[in-house]
């Protein structure tokens, strides 16, 4: 599950990470409010109005603007509410802002009325093939990580942490080290950096990644941007950060699916897929890619799955109009091949007309009455016993 920053700062910060303060407003009213009592805590010159999406890249899109008044902070905030935001991470079709994070201007003086700002990249992950957690790090913020380990990878370093042991003292002052901050700011940026560890395992974190992590002129280390990913896996454990996930700022279909149980992705192919079993599922999309066509979706209809989820699965593949066939491949272990047999006859009857050709595949427990449901109801269906007649049939479907 994605966090917008401003809620995955408030976590962070519950870690004893600092952070930028700041407050999210959903009207430009509100925006203006923030802004000013920002200025009454603690007196500033300077805003930042940031467009709350999914997705990396705002600031290239015009989703973020440094405001240098509150008229500034109005006029900001009317722009970029309700724009629709177009990143390299949303797709030519954008995203709709909604929501609005209001901030201190990270660039002030020190008590000597000096500005020295440094920006750093920081990230938390698993690396996979050691088992072991990873920090990444780097002098170069503020910028794509990606374009610093194309054009400069000799700026990029690595500390990885044993999960058993978590990071130690030396690992947080190497890393402080090798970012080459002095004094004060060495030793905030170890404090940061062993918070910001211990947030990552303490939220069952799939990563953790601030651009950039900023050492203020006044030697803080703060959290200037936020981006939390959370095991989905995980979130039965932490009710409170689920209650945060915003649906608009997921694929509706994906939205749909979840309240069935369904494990759903919206792909970019032609050719809808309904299996049970993920390993059954990714064998299928590389069946219909060999056979000439693209899968639409990966959907896993589970262990449990029933007439209703079944149809509910027709339904959310049929909103696609990308697709123009569909391949149910089904091989009845835990799950009944009739009670999915039933569930395709129940959307036909729903639908009523299904615009495009459907071909099932039934293996496995109550195989034989799953096929006698769809044979006996006169549905316009092509049944398939191997892969490789499914296959064909893909093939057939879409030459």
């Amino acid at each position: 599950m994605n966090l917008h920053e401003y809620q995955a700062k408030s976590i962070l910060k519950e870690f004893g990470v600092p952070i930028i303060e700041g407050k999210m407003a959903e009207t430009v009213d509100e925006a203006v409010a923030i802004a000013q009592d920002i200025h009454e805590l603690n007196p500033t010159d300077k805003w930042a109005v940031k467009a709350q999406i999914h997705a990396g890249g705002r600031g290239k899109g015009g989703g973020v603007k440094i405001a240098s008044s509150i008229e500034e902070v109005k006029e900001f905030a009317e722009d970029i509410l309700g724009m629709t935001l177009v990143t390299h991470q949303t797709g030519p079709e954008g995203k709709l802002v909604r929501k609005l994070l209001i901030e201190r201007g990270m660039y002030y003086p020190n008590a000597d009325g000096v500005v020295d700002v440094k920006e750093f990249y920081m990230g938390v992950l698993l690396n996979r093939k050691t088992g072991r957690n990873i920090i990444m790090y780097s002098t170069e913020g503020g910028m794509d990580i990606e374009t610093v380990a194309k054009e400069t990878p000799h700026l990029i370093f690595t500390e990885e942490i044993e999960p058993g042991l978590g990071i130690q003292g030396f690992q947080a002052r190497k890393i402080a080290s090798n970012l080459k901050v002095k004094g004060a700011a060495f030793k905030n940026m170890v404090k940061f950096v062993s918070a910001l560890y211990k947030a990552y395992v303490g939220i069952d974190a799939s990563m953790v990644e601030i651009n950039p992590v900023a050492k203020t002129s006044d030697d803080l280390i703060m959290a200037a941007d936020a981006k939390v990913n959370i095991d989905d896996s995980a979130l039965f454990r932490h009710k409170d950060i689920e209650k945060m996930r915003d649906i608009h700022e997921e694929d509706a279909s994906e939205v749909e699916a979840s309240r069935y149980n369904l494990n759903f992705v919206k792909l970019d192919g032609n050719v809808g897929c309904m299996v049970n079993g993920a390993g059954l599922a990714m064998a299928t999309m590389d069946m219909i890619k060999l056979s000439g066509g693209e899968p639409a979706n990966f959907l896993d209809v589970g262990g449990a799955a029933s007439a209703e989820t079944v149809e509910a699965g027709f339904r959310i593949i049929l909103k696609d109009p990308a697709v123009k066939a569909i391949l149910i491949n089904i091989f009845g272990g835990i799950v009944r091949c009739d009670r999915v047999a039933q569930g395709v006859v129940d959307a036909y009857r729903s639908f009523g007309v299904i615009p495009v050709p459907v071909i099932v595949r039934l293996q496995g427990t109550n195989a034989i009455e799953g096929k006698k449901l769809i044979d006996e109801s006169g549905l316009e269906v092509s049944s398939a016993i191997t892969l490789e007649e499914a296959a064909q049939l893909v093939k057939k479907m879409m030459a």
